[in-house]
């Protein structure tokens, strides 16, 4: 079977429920009917989603993108290798789910952020006896997710960006009590609304972190070092299996 370290392509979206009253649709919908759907595929490795709830947006260190800022869901899918057949078969469910009436959540959220990562790599904290591999299957109470903007990537400034975060600021994370790992992730086909319009920034401009919370998130979250200056967010999520 693949294995989530041969992954090449992670696909995240950022929803955002327009309408407060179809909150508990949205979830219902998500869990009963589209992650499992997705799931059955032979192509998806694996699948989560967290939510952004009023508190977790309350304890979020940073949160200064206008884009990713609305998101109230964040949901992932790893896809595995020949990646193309598993996106065709993933794009042909997307549409045949649509043709049979199963897509309510159109009328009332928007996906302001979406687009496929390049996995970079997961390490998992002193005293977690699973691998790397194992770490996002394993049991966890919720993220804290960062985002880190890159300025010009590949660039000289960019490579010192991505060297800080990556020796310094994420492995200061990890080693906090609660947090079980971190996956880390950079975007390679990227779709943002700004402004109401589409952008498409350039491969690698972002950088998400996943660090993997063994206890609460938001306690999580509120004891964790400072974030490096280029985050654009860091916010802690709740898993939606515990909602």
């Amino acid at each position: 079977m693949p294995s989530l370290q041969d992954c090449r392509r992670v696909f995240f979206s950022f929803p955002h429920v327009t309408d407060p009253a179809r909150w508990d649709d949205y979830h219902r919908w998500h869990l009963l009917d589209h992650q499992p759907q997705n799931l059955a595929l032979p192509g998806v490795l694996h699948g989560d989603r967290w939510v952004r709830t009023p508190e977790c947006r309350a304890a979020a260190a940073v949160d200064s993108d206008p884009a990713l800022t609305k998101a109230d869901h964040v949901a992932m899918y790893w896809f595995a290798d020949p990646v193309r057949e598993s996106l065709r078969e993933w794009y042909e469910l997307g549409r045949t789910t649509g043709e049979q009436g199963r897509r309510p959540e159109l009328a009332w959220t928007e996906r302001p952020v979406t687009g496929f990562f390049r996995p970079l790599g997961g390490v998992v904290a002193d005293g977690v006896t699973v691998t790397a591999e194992a770490l996002p299957y394993r049991r966890h109470a919720g993220v804290v997710l960062e985002v880190l903007r890159v300025d010009t990537p590949g660039s000289a400034v960019a490579d010192e960006q991505a060297r800080h975060w990556h020796t310094e600021v994420l492995p200061a994370v990890r080693r906090h009590e609660g947090v079980a790992g971190t996956w880390t992730f950079a975007s390679r086909d990227l779709t943002m609304l700004t402004g109401g319009e589409p952008e498409k920034p350039a491969a690698g401009t972002f950088q998400v972190a996943l660090h993997f919370c063994a206890s609460d998130p938001i306690a999580v979250a509120g004891s964790l070092p400072a974030p490096g200056a280029d985050v654009v967010l860091r916010t802690p999520l709740i898993s939606a299996r515990l909602l």
